[in-house]
């Protein structure tokens, strides 16, 4: 490891104690997720919190309203699943944050003192997680290496067999509900920004095909939930937005829907398959509906204006749903078929302090409109303020209008704050979120700029304190802007960043390298000067603000020999930077861990700027 300047690590980032506790607050406050249930036994459900300190699996069974943790593990766990009988609970396994692992199970009534969980599905190999469909008594699951995908297919007491293997990217996406016939994604044709799908049976005989053609991907959300039914509910985006169909695999039939609303659309069943759940999401907020299948009959649920997380529907059309907006902490809420409404779960302790809304703006760019979300500090005077533009990963994502302790903190410091949906953001349709194509980070960046200039221009943004923040994804993007932007930022702070593509190719999980190729046209050895073009390491001796680079030792997605690798032309250099090393992957589960990296964020740009 080369000897770099350390992140100093501040023991407050705010002289009155109160400020210094109500951002530390927001985020050890307890978080739960939406639980899922076993579809036999719907009082059994497991579910994600942060309660004691670090987001690991929780056991809970309705019936006597009895609360069990089911993992601990040093850097956290979040990948979980329940078997349809509510007899067992499973969870990824890997190592220290790197993702890589295997499916264990255990009782869902927990384990004998010291006996470990089983291995999932015996016959099965280590990997990267390519979905998982569990049944009564079959179970599919998909595994990601340097392989490629592999399917494999166990009777449950029985060695799994394989049942699909190919080279490109893919993975199980759903199994039916009589455990027939399994639905998976896949990208022979080379690109898994937009895959394919394929019914295949329990031998992995093709039993129907579906693929849209070039650039137009389908996603199999899930069969329906009735026994003997064999339809299979569909995003496509045959008309440039994320829209949904009904696939028939038996009849090798569909029913497209149509929904008379903007945005782009998600899905689910209800239980007895006479309507979906429909998420709809425009211009980064949420709404939610009923569609009845019979009559087409669209019905608007009463959800507040925010975001949705997560939505799912009970057996008795109880409408359960997570939701937050800037301004408001999240909440795990109940909508009942009467309309009335209750919170379904209350995590323990202390609540989230609440934290200022978000405005929306939107600026003219070089690719079209681009929407921002922004906000400024509680009773800050008019005028220009220190703004931070925090950047989204992805960068198949999107900031909404949902609540952020991350953000919050930096209002409390004095900063405003700017969001870009940047062409690549999903919500706004396939041309915007595929416009990056062939020219990733660059192509975002001259939205990035255009927003800038907007905020300087409306006297939002001081134009000698604005900073460039993000991680993963936003950590990539904040490292390019340093080098091909550098008179608009006084300082950057990239988190797990891709900072020299060529390497990081090279060093990263086999799905992000099928990812990479689809969004630069091939890989490095095919079109090498796309990847110098779109690289931070290209630019680094062009940058002239302090850099801030934070990054995880087992990180599969930006690995750290690439970020060495900038680090080590940063330091040939004069200009300041510091680094912060963690034990874990790409970004930490533990509360103490994230607090910690946050403070170290904001006091690097305060001293930087001299704030």
């Amino acid at each position: 490891m080369s000897n770099h300047p350390p992140a100093e690590v501040p023991d407050a980032l705010f002289a009155n104690a109160d400020d210094e506790s109500r951002w530390r607050s927001r985020f050890t406050a307890a978080r739960v997720s939406l639980p899922h249930w076993a579809l036999d036994a719907p009082d059994r459900n497991f579910y994600v919190s942060n309660a004691s300190g670090v987001f690991e699996i929780y056991a809970w069974d309705r019936a006597t309203d009895t609360h069990r943790q089911v993992t601990d593990r040093p850097n956290g766990t979040h990948t979980g699943a329940i078997s349809p009988d509510g007899e067992r609970l499973w969870w990824f396994n890997d190592s220290d944050g790197d993702e890589f692992g295997s499916w264990v199970t255990e009782p869902f009534g927990g384990l004998p003192h010291a006996e470990e969980p089983a291995e999932a599905v015996p016959g099965s190999v280590a990997g990267y997680p390519a979905g998982v469909g569990i049944g009564r008594t079959v179970t599919a699951l998909g595994v990601s290496n340097d392989d490629g995908t592999t399917v494999f297919v166990a009777t449950h007491g029985d060695q799994a067999k394989v049942i699909y293997q190919n080279e490109h990217d893919g993975g199980v996406a759903a199994l039916s509900r009589d455990e027939t016939k399994i639905a998976i994604e896949h990208s022979e044709h080379g690109d898994n920004r937009h895959p394919a799908l394929r019914i295949l049976t329990l031998d992995g005989a093709t039993v129907a095909e579906k693929w849209d053609g070039e650039g137009k991907g389908l996603e199999a959300i899930g069969f329906c939930p009735v026994e003997g039914d064999q339809r299979l509910l569909v995003q496509h985006e045959r008309r440039g937005r994320d829209e949904l169909l009904i696939w028939d695999v038996e009849a090798d039939t569909e029913t497209e829907l149509t929904i008379d609303l903007p945005g782009e659309l998600s899905a689910d069943w209800y239980p007895d398959g006479t309507a979906l759940v429909v998420v709809h999401t425009h211009e980064a907020r949420n709404t939610v509906h009923r569609l009845d299948l019979a009559s087409g009959g669209l019905t608007r649920l009463d959800t507040p204006p925010g975001t949705i997380g997560s939505v799912d529907v009970r057996p008795d059309h109880t409408v359960e749903y997570s939701w937050s907006n800037a301004a408001r902490p999240g909440v795990v809420r109940a909508l009942f078929s009467d309309g009335t409404e209750r919170v379904l779960l209350e995590p323990p302790g202390h609540k989230a302090p609440p934290s200022m809304e978000l405005q929306d703006v939107f600026v003219p760019g070089e690719g079209g409109q681009v929407h921002a979300l922004y906000a400024r500090p509680a009773g800050a005077a008019d005028g220009p303020l220190p703004t931070v533009f925090s950047l989204h990963g992805g960068p198949h994502s999107l900031d909404e209008d949902r609540f952020s302790a991350y953000r919050a903190v930096w209002l409390d410091a004095g900063f405003a704050v700017v969001h870009v949906n940047y062409r690549g953001s999903t919500g706004y349709g396939s041309a915007w979120r595929d416009a990056i194509e062939g020219r990733p980070g660059l192509t975002e960046l001259a939205d990035v700029a255009a927003v800038h200039t907007w905020a300087v221009e409306k006297g939002l943004a001081d134009p000698a304190k604005c900073v460039v923040n993000g991680a993963s994804w936003g950590g990539y993007l904040s490292l390019l802007a340093l080098g091909t932007q550098p008179s608009l930022w006084a300082a950057g702070v990239a988190g797990v960043p891709v900072a020299d593509y060529l390497a990081a190719y090279k060093d990263e999980m086999e799905p992000l390298r099928a990812f990479d190729r689809a969004l630069f046209g091939g890989s490095p050895e095919e079109v090498k000067d796309r990847y110098v073009e779109c690289s931070p390491i290209t630019y680094v001796d062009r940058v002239q603000a302090p850099v801030l680079v934070v990054a995880g030792e087992n990180d599969p997605r930006c690995p750290i020999r690439q970020i060495e690798n900038y680090l080590a032309r940063l330091a040939d250099r004069d200009s300041p930077y510091e680094v912060y090393r963690y034990d874990a992957g790409h970004g930490s589960l533990v509360v103490a861990e994230t607090i910690k990296q946050t403070a170290i964020e904001v006091h690097f740009v305060r001293r930087h700027l001299g704030i």
